[in-house]
């Protein structure tokens, strides 16, 4: 009986051997580490992820929550004999979280079988060995001599980084891996825990090894935030009503990416200071939340305006509003999984892409620059903001220059960074199980330069080019709503005959001339545009000259057009002149050659 596999909460005798048994209030990730312990195929296990925040403790209506690790000794290993918590701080001890009486059973039974934990060394090397000859004698003892030992190591990366390892961290890897490949250690309740926030930190030899499960503690779902709310508002003795413009059921599908612990924050920070959580003062909370959860590589952006805002790009606007349609009505199932936007700088790509997050009606987020000088952290900050991303769904994600920032398969150079970046980001983008959840949308003027793998479809699936306004009625409807944009006006009626630049002119470019004529109007004591400032903002202005750069960046993006509808009559009339997408690859190439010599 020594030997059948047990877990929380369970009665004296009796055998567990399916975690269907878990208490109702175990969260899904305790759930499948018990599914795996008792399967008997794992005795290590890595828990990385949301690793700092709190757990329930217990179901409702308790309103006790615990760290990761007292959840763990006092929820998961509750009956066991022995558990023990290490790390590089404070060493071995035992953990039993709230219980002084465990506690001090504990401590008896570890003088038994180690000695003091308090003096023995924190040393890693000598701390696991301390712990290995803890296993080797209840592997050797007789069966009902043997303890149940759970051994927690906090912070592992520290233990075993990736990397290169010097002889002691090597050491404290080689001893790991033998207690996950040892077949007699499976057969004992004998289980390690081995906790990190991020994944990458932790040696790959370890992470990847068959014997040893990853298991990720996402962010809190809906119902886990609903839950933690409710027990909040009820410690604080408030009615909702009394700090919140929003009803609990409100808060808790509002608040998705955050913690429970930043969730805290906001309850807290209102009830403390006063302020009432009304709109403005919830959407400030949540962007500041969201952004520290990701460590400050997510900027959370809230759009202004709509679709229909934008000027031009017909048929891209409608192929847009429909997919907005469908995401509204929940309609995922041909929902792309993402989209590129591509074309000459400046034809409006960044506000196309705010403008679809506005129309959806769902947040939306630019991924900044996650990566870093020290080896391993650019993996970590992109794991970190990826859980980040699937717990706030629906969202949009928009990445700039994503040419440069999602890197390649055949990075060189870097120590595989690159080609590690790029698998973690395109696992993520081709995972259909977050179709409509996670809609991503690349910006490049460059898509020639984006990985093939991140253009196929199901990933960035509908390719959108944009280009220059032509049409002089596009040109001078662009002209009167980058006025609007701006905080101006400008009259139809003070629009010059004659459009100087026309057909050079992008959307910045427009934007430009719309702030010097505003400028010069203000100096003149008027608040709207003057017929006098914009002629003489656009007789001034001097367009950009580089016209094979922008004619590369032009064919690139009528290349990569996955729909005839979004190419403009002009752009497929060059399209059949020149002879077709090959000819137009042939003109491309022969023009980054000359820029190359140049």
């Amino acid at each position: 009986m020594a030997d059948d596999k047990t877990l929380a909460g369970q009665p004296d005798g009796a055998i567990r051997t399916t975690n269907s048994q878990l208490p109702a209030h175990f969260p899904t990730w305790a759930a499948r580490l018990a599914e795996l312990y008792f399967s008997g195929t794992t005795s290590m296990f890595v828990i990385h992820g949301n690793t700092f925040d709190v757990v329930r403790a217990a179901p409702e209506p308790d309103t006790r929550y615990i760290a990761l690790a007292d959840f763990l000794a006092e929820q998961l290993f509750g009956r066991w004999d022995l558990v023990i918590h290490y790390d590089l701080a404070r060493g071995l001890r035992c953990a039993a979280g709230g219980n002084g009486k465990r506690l001090a059973e504990m401590v008896a039974v570890a003088n038994k079988w180690i000695g003091d934990l308090r003096a023995l060394p924190r040393d890693p090397a000598k701390a696991l060995a301390t712990l290995d000859l803890l296993v080797q004698k209840i592997t050797m003892a007789e069966p009902e001599g043997r303890i149940r030992v759970a051994i927690i190591i906090d912070h592992v990366g520290y233990v075993a980084p990736s990397g290169n390892l010097d002889l002691n961290e090597q050491t404290a890897l080689v001893t790991l891996l033998n207690w996950s490949s040892s077949p007699y250690i499976k057969r004992l309740n004998v289980c390690f825990i081995l906790i990190d926030p991020r994944l990458s930190s932790v040696a790959e030899r370890l992470t990847t090894n068959p014997h040893v499960a990853s298991i990720e503690v996402p962010l809190p779902d809906e119902t886990q935030r609903l839950s933690f709310l409710t027990a909040q508002a009820k410690l604080a003795n408030r009615e909702v009503s009394t700090f919140s413009d929003y009803e609990l059921p409100q808060l808790g599908k509002l608040t998705a990416g955050i913690g429970l612990t930043d969730l805290e924050v906001l309850v807290r920070s209102s009830i403390e200071t006063g302020r009432r959580l009304d709109t403005r003062y919830f959407r400030e909370l949540k962007k500041r939340l969201i952004e520290r959860q990701a460590q400050g590589m997510l900027e959370f952006v809230e759009p202004k305006w709509g679709i229909e805002t934008v000027v031009g790009h017909e048929a891209a606007k409608r192929r847009l509003l429909d997919d907005a349609e469908l995401v509204k009505r929940g309609e995922l199932e041909t929902v792309p999984m993402g989209y590129l936007f591509c074309g000459p700088v400046g034809t409006g790509k960044s506000f196309l892409a705010t403008c679809l997050a506005g129309s959806i009606g769902i947040p939306a987020v630019v991924l900044k620059n996650f990566r870093s000088k020290y080896v391993g952290e650019t993996e970590g900050n992109l794991e970190r903001v990826l859980g980040v991303m699937r717990s706030m769904g629906p969202v949009v994600v928009i990445v700039d220059e994503a040419d440069t920032m999602l890197g390649n398969r055949d990075s060189g150079g870097d120590s595989g960074v690159g080609a590690r970046v790029f698998g973690l980001i395109a696992s993520q983008m081709g995972d259909t199980a977050y179709r409509g959840k996670i809609i991503w949308m690349l910006l490049t003027a460059r898509p020639d330069l984006l990985p093939i793998d991140m253009k196929r479809q199901g990933r960035a699936e509908v390719h959108i080019p944009l280009f220059y306004p032509i049409e002089d009625a596009e040109v001078r409807h662009m002209l009167v709503m980058m006025a609007k944009k701006s905080g101006t006006t400008l009259a139809e009626s003070d629009l010059p005959a004659e459009i100087p630049h026309k057909g050079n002119l992008s959307g910045a470019d427009i934007e430009g001339v719309i702030g010097r004529a505003y400028r010069t109007s203000l100096l003149g004591g008027s608040r709207a545009i003057t017929k006098e400032a914009l002629a003489g903002a656009l007789a001034g202005f001097m367009p950009s000259t580089q016209t094979l750069e922008r004619e590369a960046q032009e064919l690139a993006a009528i290349i990569e057009c996955t729909d005839i509808e979004f190419l403009p009559p002009s752009k497929r009339e060059k399209l059949e002149k020149l002879g077709g997408r090959e000819k137009l690859q042939e003109r491309l190439t022969a023009i980054k050659q000359i820029l190359e010599q140049q």
